[in-house]
């Protein structure tokens, strides 16, 4: 037994705290992929942030995505926020790509939004930032990727969903446009969380979703105070390789004060033609959602059977419950994935498996020190199509009831693969720093029975990451098979322990900051 934090842990048998190494290939480390500097540093965008509002994170990077080319798994794909902002969005999406399984990676950027070199034809000059990038292979080797483009007030409040597609690995990107936004629309609205999947057996296919916050006023920031307001989901699919794309059609409606978000297509490869499920965050009355109460919010699906022609009504699988996650030293807000799930298949069967973070972890001696809950993260799978769930299982208990959050999943062969970050190897009366580590657990697929836990990365400092309402790693991370095990994209800061490091203490801008310029870059691990 040790205590941290003033709170009792106990280290369950075959769990390691800190093994540098653990669970990667060959016993590798973690690769960095982005770059310590900026790619857009130099571009148009960083002269008009004088005239923004928020804080640019110059060089830091959050929130990646990852695709695994299955022509050549040696090719893969990142994403993420490039130049991230403290109110919404990034300077742009980073793209990183490898050709020899993660090792080394080159960089460049999706060229979305006027930051990144979008051209008048696609549409996306008309925008100053990016956010939200997701990134998908087609059979045929072909990448489809998505991101929201959007403004904050300067010069308006113009936002859209940018696609493009690579025929290269990563290393150019066409077919560039808005399939959704300001330019195809007159009423007030704010597309979101976007993501795009390649039909993994029909080439030249790929769906993209997002919802769109349909409200009475001209300005976003508006949405969530307002008593009339609808957030429907949206899809387009494409079926010429990403050059043109269906018209954006509703497939989960929904009436004022109510709303989707998190939406994600998955395909079921073993059923002709292939089913479709799109997963979302279902938000019903009373809300809108404040931190510390709970609300009605669901982890929910809808299903088509025909290619996305038609859907089924939405079918709730369990409750979010999700309260958010802290700094239980201090009461700081982390932002962490708490309100989406994530979701995976297993192409041979057809089997689903959902994790999201519940504010089940409820622990007396932190709800009283510190007034706060604090989320762990749950597992669901359903092997009939979703007509039935299993009962919802956390993922790894931690006794001293300190958070974990941010889960992926992914399903290759004989296990299912969650990662997450915790801050279990937090001390007591340690408030400088906020110890953070990230992890996998192994699930077997067949009675989905605990196999292991594997140290990914850690620790280090998430109070050194940059601010965006809350501490900010990413609402979501990457996470995909690869050969016989999975390919893990994830965020750190380079605050590490024993935290002597230069880059140690809250993110700058560097306009304004010569300390700590760098808080936050992507990493590759391959985990075995």
């Amino acid at each position: 037994m040790v205590r941290k934090a003033g709170f009792v842990f106990a280290v369950a048998s075959g769990v390691v705290l800190i093994a540098s190494g653990t669970g990667l290939a060959q016993g590798t480390s973690p690769v960095q992929v982005s770059s310590s500097s900026s790619p857009l540093a130099s571009t148009a965008c960083t002269s008009t942030d004088a005239g923004q509002s928020g804080k640019n994170y110059l060089n830091s990077t959050v929130e990646p995505q990852i695709a695994v080319n299955p022509k050549d798994t040696r090719n893969m794909i990142g994403m993420w926020h490039q130049d991230r902002w403290s109110n919404g969005g990034a300077h742009g999406i980073g793209v990183g790509y490898s050709t020899n399984g993660g090792n080394t990676w080159n960089e460049t950027t999706l060229p979305a939004d006027a930051c990144s070199g979008a051209t008048k034809d696609s549409k996306l000059d008309i925008y100053l930032r990016n956010s939200d990038p997701w990134v998908s292979f087609g059979p045929d080797g072909t990448a489809y990727a998505s991101a929201l483009a959007f403004n904050l007030g300067v010069p308006n409040w113009d936002n859209a969903v940018a696609v493009a597609t690579s025929t290269d690995g990563g290393a150019h990107w066409n077919n560039a446009q808005a399939i959704v936004g300001s330019a195809f629309t007159q009423f007030a609205q704010s597309t979101d969380k976007n993501s795009t999947t390649a039909d993994p057996l029909t080439a030249g296919t790929a769906y993209t979703v997002w919802d769109t916050l349909i409200n009475p006023t001209d300005q976003p920031d508006d949405n969530p105070h307002t008593q009339s307001y609808t957030g429907p989901a949206y899809f387009s699919m494409t079926m010429n390789g990403g050059v043109d794309w269906t018209p954006a059609k509703i497939i989960i409606n929904t009436p004022q004060r109510q709303q989707t978000i998190g939406n994600i297509i998955l395909v079921d490869p073993s059923t002709k033609p292939h089913t479709l499920y799109d997963f979302t965050n279902l938000i019903t009355p009373p809300n809108t959602p404040f931190r510390g109460t709970r609300t009605t919010q669901s982890v929910a699906f809808v299903k088509s059977t025909d290619g996305g022609m038609t859907w089924t009504a939405p079918q709730v699988i369990a409750p979010f419950n999700s309260l958010g996650v802290h700094d239980p030293n201090t009461g700081q807000l982390l932002r962490v994935g708490d309100g989406l799930e994530e979701v995976a298949i297993d192409p041979s069967s057809g089997k689903l498996y959902a994790v999201w973070e519940s504010s089940t972890n409820y622990n007396k001696s932190v709800k009283q020190s510190t007034g706060l809950w604090d989320d762990e993260i749950l597992l669901t799978s359903s092997k009939d199509g979703g007509a039935h769930w299993t009962t919802p299982t956390v993922v790894h208990h931690l006794d001293s009831g300190l958070p974990t959050y941010t889960p992926m999943v992914a399903v290759n062969g004989e296990r299912v693969a969650v990662t997450y970050y915790d801050n279990r190897n937090l001390e007591q009366g340690q408030t400088a720093v906020l110890p953070t580590d990230y992890w996998v657990s192994y699930f077997s697929t067949s009675d989905g029975t605990f196999l292991k836990e594997d140290h990914i990365a850690g620790s280090f400092d998430q109070l050194s990451a940059p601010f965006a309402r809350g501490f900010f790693l990413g609402d979501y991370e990457g996470l995909q098979p690869s050969g016989s095990g999975f390919a893990a994209l994830f965020v750190k800061t380079h605050c590490d322990a024993p935290y002597k490091s230069t880059f140690c203490g809250p993110a700058s801008n560097t306009v304004t900051s010569s300390s700590n310029t760098n808080p936050t870059d992507v990493f590759f691990a391959a985990l075995s």
